[in-house]
């Protein structure tokens, strides 16, 4: 076999963008070691960003492939993918621009934290496309790996090491359970591990409804609820969030999660059309749990980076329900929405960064009355709040609307009336931020905003910060009311990957059920079938 035979098998241009970032993490670390580590600071954030709009560009190049298929049918660069992917590069690229303050003012090397940044962000992309079970793992765990250095990196701070701690203990038994489901998968393909081939011989061996094939089911689910943050598999959430460096979390609760939904979708309509009644009950049961679960909690914390970590296993239940209703407008409904996610809740975390920047507090009691010192931090954090509570026009209630119309349209009911009476109480917890910081009267100041320092943007690494905060700020807003590129975007997305087209397709023809609510909830038991 000549080169050029083994190149075009390869198809190896379908990671372009892949490329792009590696080639990015080795010029980052190139640098940092040539000009040094005070130098590399000002200047590796640009190149780090440089590269991941680089990436970014590169998909858009790759909208219309005509063979998406490489690595021998490894790694597909199918619409879905590159939407997903696109997600995972952008966060990270808007995680730099508010990290480069917070690293640089806790003593630790910005570059390297760069590196390991982007290698995350190298796994999540890599994930949104794997369609190989060996790809899967590798690229899962270049995701994870990459989170757990990330969450302890500021080594002096023991709330930093506790939840890296808890992150890498939790994180390896998830992945532990996700192998043991992935060989389980293989054992009964007869040796196959690409998803659509393992579903093809599961079913030529009648191994369809086996309890082993349930077995395996039960087990990559919660490998991947894990990532998703999704209830029960959320414990990690709200110490990992509380413990780790501000801008990791703005990762994690954005790129790491669309990495998660990319490869659920993936794998559950690839490898899994064969027990499509028994994987719709489990993800059904885990988004009630999360919209539940993730909203009431989240009433009573104190601590903003909590109660973002709650809202984010909510926002998780939302998503998983254009998942569970598995028709056209589900899936588009979910790539709209964390398209959204992206930028309502890394504008959050942005307003949180320099909110504890200023002050050195994330308490939510310490933000009363910072409308008097800071209007612009106000009004991009009570959007981006209000938009995750889904108020319009912002883009989150728009992302809300498709997919509650998805699921109401698929018959689910149960599901979209539970996701409506837990949006309302998300916005109660949202709101009352709002209160906090706009209502309160000038002698009802808290502390922190006393004596709030005088804003200074000419600071290092204050700047990005200004940059990513009025970005995010425009573009809650904009997208609300200018919302229609995003519903084509990911409608259109949909339509040109011929794995959802069939999933849809076998979720018609076999009549499969959202829900058998006598096992999650009782009172439910007549609303929750879809009409598929």
């Amino acid at each position: 076999m000549d080169f050029a035979t083994l190149a075009s098998q390869l198809n190896a241009g379908t990671i372009l963008p892949e490329g792009v970032v590696i080639a990015t993490i080795m010029t980052v670390i190139i640098t940092d070691l040539i000009i040094g580590r005070s130098r590399s600071t000002k200047i590796a954030p640009l190149i780090a960003i440089a590269g991941l709009l680089g990436a970014v560009a590169m998909l858009i190049t790759q909208w219309d492939l005509t063979n998406p298929i490489g690595f021998l049918g490894a790694f597909n660069a199918d619409a879905m993918s590159i939407v997903f992917r696109g997600i995972v590069a952008l966060s990270a690229a808007g995680t730099i621009l508010m990290s480069i303050r917070y690293v640089d003012q806790s003593g630790t090397p910005v570059a390297e934290f760069l590196a390991i940044l982007m290698t995350a962000a190298l796994g999540g992309m890599l994930l949104s496309g794997a369609n190989e079970l060996v790809m899967v793992f590798v690229a899962l765990e270049t995701l994870s790996i990459s989170s757990y250095l990330l969450t302890g990196y500021t080594k002096r701070d023991p709330r930093s090491n506790e939840a890296a701690l808890k992150y890498l203990l939790i994180g390896a038994s998830s992945s532990a359970i996700f192998l043991y489901g992935s060989s389980l998968l293989y054992g009964l393909s007869g040796g196959e591990t690409q998803l659509d081939k393992i579903a093809t011989q599961i079913t030529a061996a009648g191994l369809g409804q086996s309890i082993g094939l349930v077995i395996a089911l039960v087990f990559t689910i919660a490998g991947v609820a894990f990532k998703m943050g999704a209830v029960p598999f959320h414990q990690w959430t709200p110490d990992v969030y509380e413990g780790s460096p501000t801008p990791v979390v703005a990762f994690l609760s954005v790129g790491s999660k669309a990495a998660g939904f990319a490869l659920a979708i993936r794998l559950l309509t690839g490898a899994f059309p064969m027990v499509i009644e028994e994987w719709h009950f489990v993800m059904t049961a885990l988004a009630v749990l999360s919209m539940v679960l993730g909203n009431v909690v989240a009433l009573a914390q104190t601590s903003m980076k909590r109660l973002l970590a709650y809202s984010s296993i909510g926002q998780a239940g939302f998503i998983m329900i254009g998942l569970v209703v598995g028709s056209n407008a589900g899936y588009s409904s979910m790539m709209f929405y964390l398209i959204a996610y992206l930028m309502m809740n890394l504008g959050a975390f942005t307003c949180v960064i320099l909110f504890s920047l200023r002050t050195g507090t994330d308490q939510i009691s310490e933000y009363s009355g910072l409308y008097q010192k800071d209007p612009l931090l106000t009004l991009a954090l009570s959007v981006c709040l209000l938009s995750l509570g889904g108020i319009p026009p912002m883009v989150g209630f728009f992302g809300k609307l498709y997919l509650f119309w998805a699921g109401w349209q698929a018959g689910a009911y149960g599901l979209v009336l539970l996701g409506l009476v837990t949006s309302v109480i998300s916005i109660y917890y949202y709101i009352r931020v709002v209160k906090m910081m706009v209502v309160k009267e000038p002698q009802e100041m808290s502390d922190a905003v006393l004596n709030y320092p005088e804003i200074d943007w000419s600071v290092f690494g204050m700047r990005p910060l200004q940059v990513g905060l009025i970005i995010s700020l425009i573009a809650t807003s904009a997208f609300g009311i200018l919302s229609n590129p995003l519903f084509s975007l990911s409608n259109v997305a949909v339509e040109k990957t011929p794995m959802l087209q069939a999933a849809a397709v076998n979720s018609d023809a076999k009549q499969s059920k959202v829900i058998k609510a006598e096992a999650v909830a009782p009172q439910l038991v007549s609303l929750v079938s879809p009409k598929q």
